[in-house]
């Protein structure tokens, strides 16, 4: 009964470091690089509900673009941003395919740059709709697309 105890103490101590430092924060080794503040000329002022999401899709139409954001700031937890906090948009090279030019087909293979969220705005107009393509293709990590996988696009 003392060793249960013993195992039952040291798993809940692994549960809990692993949920307290799960929460949205950027790793250490993105936070100690270069700050490219200097060449960048856009800052933006957080309002009152904003989220580094939010803030992403207004700047570049992808949140996913948040990590990018964090990391120019140094933010340590990046769930935490205050209303007045002015943060530095730093300018990103964009790689993404031609958005004006529509994927009308069934099939499409990724190209560089692409993302769900993207192929979703070009195939249906809102990028909301990844999810379809994403259970469409049985993808159990969304994220991760690579250049030249062949993704079904159901109409």
């Amino acid at each position: 009964m003392v060793l249960g105890a013993i195992v039952l103490v040291i798993v809940g101590s692994y549960v809990f470091n692993y949920f307290k430092n799960s929460k949205s924060s950027i790793p250490d080794e993105l936070l100690s690089g270069t700050n490219s503040t200097e060449t960048s000329d856009k800052t933006y002022t957080v309002k009152k509900g904003d989220s580094l999401w939010n803030i992403a899709v207004s700047y570049y139409g992808d949140g996913f673009k948040w990590v990018d954001i964090a990391t120019e700031n140094k933010l340590s937890n990046a769930s935490i941003i205050e209303e007045g906090q002015k943060l530095v948009i730093p300018n990103l090279e964009t790689i993404t395919a031609d958005q004006s030019d529509p994927i009308t087909t069934d099939k499409y293979e990724v190209v560089k740059g692409d993302s769900l969220w993207t192929i979703a705005v070009r195939s249906y107009g809102d990028g909301y709709q990844w999810t379809k393509i994403a259970k469409e293709n049985n993808l159990s990590h969304p994220n991760l697309i690579h250049v030249g996988n062949i993704l079904t696009i159901p109409k």
